[in-house]
């Protein structure tokens, strides 16, 4: 938690600040009952209205002081906790954009939503409160039971037993209920993981007819938040009762002492009405303190979350830090090669790549193909180093890729993912991402060689029409080719497509690959269409991790009794025969 506090550190002179405002409206909030009872002996008793005046235009100047001096707290403590969330963000934000794949997947999207919003929302809040009231409140505490003793210490001998005793207490409420917060935290990241897979998939939910299983499995865990969220409130919240009965108790017996003590003449009138002012300030801030032990609870448990994910050891962060004397190295060939790679997945025994070694030459087209679950896709997620290696080496222009920086490695490919996703924004918008700085001529260039300038054209607004979250507004084929566009605009050297031209006719996807070939970049291409294949240079064989075969169309064709298999189930046995 240090880590997640230690953002406050440019906010100490405001901080400062705040605590003096704050103790000034305590100290005058101390003197006001001293002054009443000083006003009562010494005017109303005595009958006095010069002292009457004097004390009352006191009190009124410090009632006014305390008004100024608590608008002055309360903007100095919104300006430190507005100004701690927005740094907080932006560095939480920056942190995962260097998470590995291996850091993402231990951490659901909804998580991490909440970590942005109801997490450091809470802390936020704490940090209000605190510069606001919660340090008020004890402070308030201990100088109305010093104040009640300097006043009459026989009258305020009462507060020496009950306020111990209720601060221990507190602090056995607020150790367990830090826990049941932490629960609650926890049933709110399901509530949003559900949430955010339902509106997601919302249109085969409806296309299978499921609406009625999915509003049970929203009920099941919005059930469970506000069974743990009742349970919480209602332990925290019956620490009142107890604070009150207690303190109303003290109350209670000062008076009838102030009573007894004022008619034997051991204590004036206006003392004894000093010292229940003084337990009724005691009594309202220890009655906060339940308040205060829900916020410091869920604050602490906000506070863990968010901390667990900024001090998350990053693989990828370090291991850009690594090696800086290759920094002016750049890519200039393009040749790939696969040298004895073998990879599982982070916390998995599976192989997911058994001893795959294949290379490609400068400017070659590689088209891989394979069953579901053969590897390919893992292939292409070790070149930008979303994943390294668990054992072996990927090479480029004959260098290790784990020798070039993050940047000119990730700069020189052109990576097209197997579901294209399209960000909110307009069309042009989502072709220049791939390149900072493109002109115009270079996103139109991208879209004609993409085959889809024309499509763009014919939008209401052409490159400036909006796109939906993810693309809602789009086809298929529509988000294919814009993802592809904005990997050309890049004029990469290495180009990967994952699967992503599934959506185009045959006729589409001819004009592309025929325009890509302009580009003078080796390609990779994950296809399960023999057409696009045996227009590559050579074709991979996956199966089952393992590379089956390599070669031409034809050379497999005669080689390989998988491919075969592959031909006839698309073309018939008499295509998988012709050479």
């Amino acid at each position: 938690m240090k880590n997640v506090f230690s953002f406050l550190k440019p906010y100490k002179t405001s901080i400062i600040l705040a605590y003096i405002f704050m103790f000034s409206e305590l100290m005058i909030e101390l003197l006001l009952p001293l002054f009443l009872g000083l006003m009562i002996d010494q005017g109303v008793l005595q009958e006095d209205v010069g002292k009457i005046t004097m004390w009352g235009g006191i009190m009124i100047g410090l009632a006014a002081l305390s008004l100024i001096v608590g608008v002055l707290n309360s903007f100095y403590s919104s300006h430190v906790s507005f100004a701690f969330g927005f740094d907080l963000r932006q560095k939480l934000f920056a942190r995962i954009q260097y998470f590995s794949f291996k850091s993402l997947s231990n951490y659901p999207t909804s998580a991490l939503v909440t970590r942005f919003t109801n997490d450091i929302r809470q802390i936020q809040n704490m940090i209000f409160m605190a510069l606001r009231i919660m340090a008020k409140a004890p402070f308030l505490v201990l100088g109305g039971v010093t104040m009640a003793f300097i006043v009459n210490a026989r009258l305020a001998m009462i507060f020496l037993l009950t306020v111990p005793l209720l601060i221990l207490f507190l602090f056995l409420v607020m150790k367990y209920a830090s826990k049941m917060f932490s629960k609650v935290q926890a049933n709110v990241d399901h509530v949003n993981r559900v949430m955010q897979e339902n509106l997601a998939g919302m249109r085969i939910i409806k296309a299978f007819g499921r609406r009625n299983f999915e509003e049970m499995r929203f009920m099941g865990a919005n059930n469970d938040l506000a069974i743990s969220t009742k349970r919480t409130f209602r332990f925290v919240e019956s620490t009142m009762p107890i604070l009150l009965f207690i303190m109303n108790l003290s109350l209670i017996f000062i008076i009838w002492f102030g009573n007894i003590q004022s008619l034997a003449g051991n204590a004036a009138v206006g003392e004894v009405v000093s010292i229940v002012n003084y337990a009724l300030r005691v009594a309202m801030a220890i009655s906060m303190f339940s308040f205060i032990i829900i916020i410091l609870s869920r604050t602490k448990a906000s506070a863990e979350r968010v901390n667990e994910v900024l001090t998350l050891e990053n693989e990828s962060e370090s291991e850009y830090e690594v090696d800086r004397t290759h920094d002016n190295i750049e890519i200039k060939d393009g040749t790939v090669e696969y040298r004895n790679v073998y990879f599982q997945y982070p916390a998995s025994d599976e192989i997911i790549l058994n001893d795959v070694s294949f290379t490609i030459q400068s400017g070659e087209t590689l088209a891989i193909m394979g069953a579901t679950g053969s590897g390919k896709t893992s292939i292409f997620q070790l070149m930008p180093r979303l994943y390294d290696p668990t054992k072996g080496k990927v090479l480029i222009d004959g260098r290790s890729i784990d020798s070039y920086p993050f940047d000119t490695l990730r700069d020189s490919i052109g990576y097209v993912p197997q579901n294209p996703l399209l960000f909110t924004g307009t069309v042009r918008d989502n072709i220049v991402w791939g390149k900072i700085g493109a002109t115009d001529e270079e996103m139109i260039q991208a879209a004609k060689d993409a085959q889809i300038h024309d499509t763009i054209m014919s939008l209401p607004k052409q490159y400036d029409t909006r796109v939906g979250q993810k693309g809602v507004n789009l086809s298929g084929g529509q988000k294919q080719r814009i993802s592809i566009a904005r990997a050309l605009i890049r004029k990469p050297k290495i180009l990967m497509l994952d699967d992503s031209t599934s959506a185009l006719d045959l006729a589409t996807e001819a004009r592309l690959l025929e325009a890509i070939e302009a580009y003078n970049c080796t390609i990779m291409i994950i296809t399960q269409k023999v057409s696009t294949a045996r227009t590559a240079d050579r074709i991979l064989l996956m199966d089952e991790g393992e590379v089956l075969a390599v070669g031409t169309h034809n050379e497999l064709i005669k080689q390989s009794r998988l491919y075969q298999q592959i031909v006839e189930s698309q073309h018939g046995k008499e295509y998988a025969h012709v050479e």
